[in-house]
């Protein structure tokens, strides 16, 4: 009997012990996700650091409570499987396996935290979801996974020995194997598989607070709003991104009646005289942000050809866009509709929307209507847009046929395209509406090789493409003034977003620079529509903009300003905050609260937030603008 007691009690402590080895291996393997979570998030930060301003060991303390959300919920499974009552968890093979798995997992959510190093200089966010389904770019995906891997070899590298090295340094307990449970131990053993399931919801969650945290709490742990990408990691923003991928929700800040006296997004368009039926022209240029324009390098301009073009039109000097991607630069130039959730419009459940904008408009006047891009159809969804929106017709790569000029990746290059689009013009119907997007300034900023060496290489690797986009921009007009149409046309010019190649220490490093354009009315025939206009101007402003200089009358949809409104707002959205100018004040909001304001006339920047400003005012023109923003796009009352 003494015997029988001393087996079962050594069976016990066996097992007891065993047990106690899974949790230390489970939590060893934990800290040290952790910590390589951690190294990722200082990796991230080197690279880009010119993006962010005052940066501290804030950030990265808070930051720890983003990785373990993400280390919880992305390891649910393993940490499941590791505390599972039962000795089938000692066995060699089982601990193989979950070994395999453990890596697995983890080996891809580092991978997006390592895409995210070298891709967030062209977002200015971290990824969200759009990332793995590839939202509005499943046409390039294919062509560009092999570009950006023969171009960013280091990344690639460095990442497969990385994670050689993780695999070796995945903590690893070796256990003593027996067959048999008692009682006592599956009642141990399951009390701590219900303590970590517990874990499980609670670091999910981000803690014991009344909501799980959210993407917008990280303002709470960064010295500037910008900041927020530090505090966050690519797994937390994409797993949080899954199930809502719109972001929207109604708002009920205000009454309907009372939302509708407040803001109301309709504006009135009232002209002496009768609409001047000039062609429209609208060229986005793909990433010609304010900080490329005025800018020499030795006695070589970068940009020539557009600085010169500035001076012979009207030049707005305080324009900003309403988006970091060219995917939200269409829907806020054309239809008047900024990006003011997580996913570009165009991506999103609303891209079905009835809407207004340049077509609706245009074409009751008996214009026809036309979408260029030099990009493969399919490129960031624009072809289907272009038909949403109601373009008569669409023109990309598949139209231009044959392969004279074409960069080998995305499309056609400017040059080629521009006069492409020129030939068409040629055969349409006066007036005529088109819209023009240019491709050769995007990553992998390629140039054709008869110019090797034509153009300034500049100081960042996107210089030398933008420096031949202007040429090519050049020829366009060059070819233009030639045609009977040219005297008869009224051209905008446009970034679709900025570069984001500000030193760290300039205005273009801010939050506010990075969204600094410049705009530009051009009408050859009219010599007096020259000069420079410091009205607060946002893309979504160019759709009223330009229907009152065309003399347009009537009522239009539009979340932009009237002409004649000398207070005006221009709204941005990126991290889960709002960031909102409000003439000359620059404004982050939470969603619920105001965070901080800046004064950006006199403080660009934004080194002091003010603390004396009209609080209850902004307040209520935020929460309107935002109410209706969400409710029109969820009720489908984007239109008259």
């Amino acid at each position: 009997m003494k015997n029988y007691k001393f087996v079962w009690l050594t069976h016990s402590l066996l097992l007891i012990m065993n047990y106690k080895l899974s949790i230390k291996q489970l939590l060893l393997r934990l800290l040290f996700l952790l910590i390589s979570y951690q190294i990722c998030r200082i990796i991230f930060y080197l690279f880009n650091k010119n993006c962010f301003i005052g940066v501290n060991v804030t950030e990265f303390i808070g930051g720890i409570r983003y990785d373990l959300s993400a280390i919880f919920f992305s390891n649910i499974v393993v940490i499941i499987l590791s505390t599972v009552p039962g000795n089938f968890k000692y066995n060699k093979n089982y601990q193989k396996i979950l070994k395999i798995l453990f890596f697995a997992i983890n080996a891809l959510c580092i991978g997006v935290n390592v895409i995210d190093i070298k891709y967030y200089i062209f977002t200015n966010k971290r990824s969200t979801y759009a990332l793995i389904t590839a939202s509005g770019m499943e046409g390039d995906i294919l062509r560009l996974i092999p570009v950006y891997l023969l171009e960013y070899w280091y990344m690639f590298l460095g990442y497969i020995l990385a994670m050689y090295v993780f695999w070796k340094c995945i903590p690893e307990i070796t256990f003593k194997e027996k067959k048999k449970l008692g009682i006592k131990d599956l009642t141990i053993s399951s009390l701590f598989f219900l303590i970590f399931v517990g874990l499980i919801v609670i670091g999910g969650r981000g803690g014991l607070q009344r909501a799980p945290i959210k993407t917008v709490d990280a303002i709470n742990y960064a010295n500037y709003p910008q900041n927020t990408a530090v505090v966050l990691n690519t797994a937390y923003t994409i797993l949080k991104t899954i199930s809502k991928r719109d972001n929207l929700d109604k708002k009920n800040y205000f009454t309907s009646q009372m939302v509708n006296k407040i803001y109301q997004p309709i504006i009135d368009i009232k002209n002496e005289n009768n609409l001047k039926k000039k062609n429209l022209v609208i060229i986005i240029l793909e990433s010609f942000g304010k900080e490329n324009i005025y800018k020499k390098f030795g006695d070589k301009q970068l940009t020539p050809f557009l600085d010169s073009l500035l001076t012979q039109g009207r030049y707005y000097t305080n324009a900003f866009a309403n988006g970091f991607k060219s995917i939200d630069a269409v829907p806020s130039v054309i239809t008047s509709i900024p990006c003011l959730m997580e996913v570009s419009y165009i991506s999103s459940p609303y891209c079905f929307n009835k809407v207004d904008g340049f077509n609706t408009i245009l074409k009751k006047q008996g214009y026809n209507t036309s979408f260029f891009h030099g990009a493969f159809n399919g490129s960031q969804n624009f072809n289907e847009f272009a038909r949403i929106s109601g373009y008569d017709s669409y023109y990309g790569r598949n139209e231009y046929k044959g392969n004279e000029g074409y960069d080998g990746v995305w499309g056609i290059f400017d040059e080629e395209f521009l006069q492409f689009a020129i030939r068409n013009f040629n055969t349409f119907k006066q007036p005529f509406f088109s819209t023009i997007f240019t491709i050769s300034s995007h990553s992998p900023y390629t140039i054709p090789k008869k110019y090797e060496n034509k153009f300034p290489k500049g100081d960042r690797e996107i210089h030398e493409s933008i420096a031949y986009a202007d040429f090519a921009l050049r020829k366009f007009f060059q070819t233009a003034k030639k045609q009977p149409w040219y005297s008869n046309t009224v051209f905008v010019l446009t970034p679709d977003h900025t570069s984001r190649g500000g030193q760290k220490g300039e205005y273009f490093s801010t939050e506010i620079g990075n969204y600094s354009i410049p705009i530009l009315l051009f009408d050859p025939s009219n010599p007096n529509l020259k000069g420079t206009e410091d009205k607060l101007l946002g893309q979504i402003d160019i759709f009223p903009e330009v229907l009152t200089y065309l003399g347009y009358t009537g009522k239009v949809f539009s979340f932009g300003n009237a002409v004649e409104n000398k207070d005006r707002i221009v709204a941005n959205y990126n991290e889960g905050i709002y960031r909102f100018l409000i003439n000359q004040y620059y404004i982050v909001f939470d969603g619920k609260k105001i965070v901080s304001v800046y004064d950006y006339k006199k403080d660009s920047l934004l080194k002091n937030k003010i603390s004396i400003y009209p609080e209850e005012q902004f307040q209520i023109k935020i929460k309107s603008y935002i109410q209706q923003y969400n409710n029109r796009l969820i009720d489908n009352k984007l239109s008259l």
